[in-house]
């Protein structure tokens, strides 16, 4: 299967199938400077995937081995790359999304334009946009420095823009009813864990926020506990 974003660039993506008959999906995104191959995201569809849940993980355009540049990357275009995947899961009747740091802001805002997401993980999940980016990044020079000096990722000035034009996705969530799954780490210093709790405050339907103690934006050695309580929220939901 081959899924094109509107600008017809190739979003990669890899599926963990199950062996039973499903007819669920769990979409796995990564999250700023990530792609779909980065140790976690494969941990994580793994494990899923032996816990009876077929799995996509997908690249962003412009990430990994999507086409696309990476100067492109905005949260607004990765929301379209998410509706194209979308589009691509016909006979799929119950859709779970889960999104990592930055990606979390993308599903979050693609879930409250289109109803096939059924069922929302948040895992370090952006929330105030404009606070990451001035915090991040603001004292760098848009198109010329450097994400976190690595000259893999350039910081673009379309990039910061949609970050503070977007501001905080609160606005767009606050009518979704999604069950919906936030975790965070205590000591997250990328996305602070203020932006969970904000979300969790704002949320209208059934809804959990787990925060993990002493560990980071990374939840390094905290995997297998994530993915468990991700386990048990699709069982209750999905």
């Amino acid at each position: 299967m081959q899924i094109r974003n509107q600008q017809g660039e190739i979003i990669d993506h890899a599926l963990h199938p199950v062996d039973a008959v499903n007819d669920k999906l769990i979409i796995l995104a990564h999250g700023v400077t990530g792609d779909m191959d980065r140790e976690m995201m494969v941990k994580l569809a793994n494990s899923l995937a032996k816990m009876g849940w077929p799995t996509m993980r997908i690249s962003f355009s412009g990430n990994g081995n999507s086409e696309g540049q990476f100067t492109e990357s905005t949260i607004t275009k990765e929301s379209d790359d998410l509706l194209a995947v979308l589009d691509q899961t016909k006979g799929t009747k119950k859709i779970a999304y889960i999104g990592y740091s930055m990606g979390a802001a993308v599903g979050s805002l693609t879930a409250a334009k289109d109803d096939r997401i059924n069922v929302m993980i948040s895992l370090a999940g952006m929330v105030r946009t404009k606070l990451f980016a001035e915090t991040e990044f603001g004292d760098l020079i848009p198109d010329q420095d450097y994400m976190w000096e690595d000259q893999a990722t350039p910081l673009s000035q379309k990039f910061m823009d949609d970050l503070r034009q977007i501001d905080t996705i609160i606005p767009a969530i606050k009518d979704l009813r999604l069950p919906w799954l936030l975790v965070h780490g205590s000591q997250d210093d990328v996305v602070l864990p203020d932006d969970s709790t904000l979300l969790f405050n704002h949320l209208k339907g059934k809804k959990k926020h787990i925060v993990i103690e002493a560990t980071d934006h990374s939840f390094a050695g905290h995997w297998k506990q994530i993915t468990n309580h991700i386990n048990e929220w699709l069982k209750t939901y999905l």
